[in-house]
């Protein structure tokens, strides 16, 4: 049976480039994105490259819970297994935007509707492993180390609707991603699930269209990987056999890097998981 990927933020950028690798390798790709043009010609070039002929684009925002829980629900409707779900859209806000669920949308966008997707996944990740080798179903996130930048997060003001800062909450959201990991790798080593967070390095992409004009500045000093440089780690992670000798880590550059210790903190992480269940409560998830 052919192994099944989900990758999130799939129509640009290192999602991309991620989804054309394992396309490549004989992969059936699910693709998600927000843009429909972006997403239809992202389709046709993983296409383009796919041993197996199987490509799909389905659309949805994740800072909209109620998208996260339907493209779950498309995902089961194209397949009975997920193998590798790359929880990779996200980004950077110029200033805070509140939903119409009333979330902060960079927060919801690169935390909560990720917490969701994975959660509404899970049956499926869980069936994949039942056949899969042990640790080859992998649950992988795209973080950044602007998550080593802070040195905490703000219990009081998680999604910082008080006082919002664009950089802060950048990093709060990048730290999330590595505790989510954590929190992953801990409840799902029984399904034999690895899960892992990973740094990509700065990538010249997208996302630097839509930071705020003092960071783009900075920025554009530096010299961006490419897309496919971005998403090296983030293929190996899903297909090496190293990648699967070990859950919950946090990795650059194909290698094991040291997290921010506050995501060592095992009370923390269990906190963040509560914390994120009782915000999807208050809209209904």
């Amino acid at each position: 049976m052919t192994a099944v990927a989900v990758v999130t933020g799939a129509s640009s950028g290192i999602g991309k480039e991620t989804a054309k690798a394992l396309a490549a390798q004989g992969w059936r790709v699910i693709g998600i994105g927000r843009d429909v043009q972006r997403s239809a010609a992202a389709q046709a070039e993983i296409n383009a490259v796919s041993r197996s002929g199987e490509v799909v684009f389905l659309r949805a925002d994740l800072s909209l819970m109620a998208d996260a829980a339907r493209v779950a629900k498309e995902i089961a409707e194209h397949t009975d297994r997920v193998d590798i779900l790359v929880n990779n859209a996200g980004g950077m806000a110029k200033t805070q935007v509140i939903t119409a669920e009333g979330f902060d949308e960079n927060f919801a966008s690169n935390h909560l509707g990720p917490f969701l997707l994975t959660a509404r996944l899970l049956p499926l990740l869980r069936h994949a492993a039942q056949s899969a080798a042990k640790g080859s179903v992998r649950i992988l996130n795209t973080s950044s180390d602007a998550s080593e930048m802070v040195p905490g997060l703000p219990w009081d003001d998680l999604q910082l609707l008080k006082n919002f800062d664009s950089g802060r909450s950048y990093c709060d959201v990048k730290l999330a991603n590595v505790m989510f990991a954590r929190g992953l790798a801990k409840r799902l080593a029984a399904d034999g699930i690895i899960a892992h967070a990973m740094h990509p390095g700065f990538v010249d992409s997208n996302f630097i269209n839509n930071a705020p004009e003092s960071s783009k500045a900075h920025m554009l000093t530096l010299k961006g990987l490419t897309p496919a440089e971005g998403a090296d780690t983030l293929v190996w992670l899903a297909t090496s056999v190293e990648g699967g000798q070990s859950s919950g880590g946090y990795f650059h550059q194909r290698k094991p890097r040291p997290p921010n210790p506050f995501a060592e903190d095992d009370a923390a992480v269990e906190r963040l998981w509560r914390e994120s269940e009782e915000l999807l409560a208050t809209a209904g998830y």
